[in-house]
């Protein structure tokens, strides 16, 4: 499978933060979140394995309990019902994947 970036469609989640699914199939999705300065997502749990890369700005990146600040090329692993979340210092942007899929993201 072969998705353009292109088709990519921006979901507006509001309060500075929107998401792009870059593709899914199987038991995979990366999803590309964009952030203002200033947005927040506070921790939450979800019964999904996640992996982030902090593509772009800077962000105070809170994983289970530990909070650190974030910069490009740093990277973290959230574990099924582990408490995660991060605040936005600076516009950026955040590659997520997930396993499985978040039907959620599909609706």
């Amino acid at each position: 499978m072969l998705k353009k970036n292109a088709d990519a469609v921006i979901h507006e989640m509001g309060a500075g933060v929107s998401r792009r699914i870059l593709i899914h199939g199987g038991r995979l999705m990366a999803v590309e979140f964009h952030f203002k300065a200033g947005a927040e997502v506070r921790p939450h749990t979800h019964p999904h394995e996640q992996i982030g890369v902090f593509m772009r700005g800077r962000f105070e990146a809170t994983v289970g309990g530990k909070t650190v600040m974030a910069e490009p090329g740093d990277s973290y692993y959230a574990a099924p019902e582990v408490p995660h979340g991060v605040k936005c210092l600076e516009d950026g942007v955040i590659l997520d994947v997930f396993t499985p899929i978040r039907e959620d993201f599909l609706l």
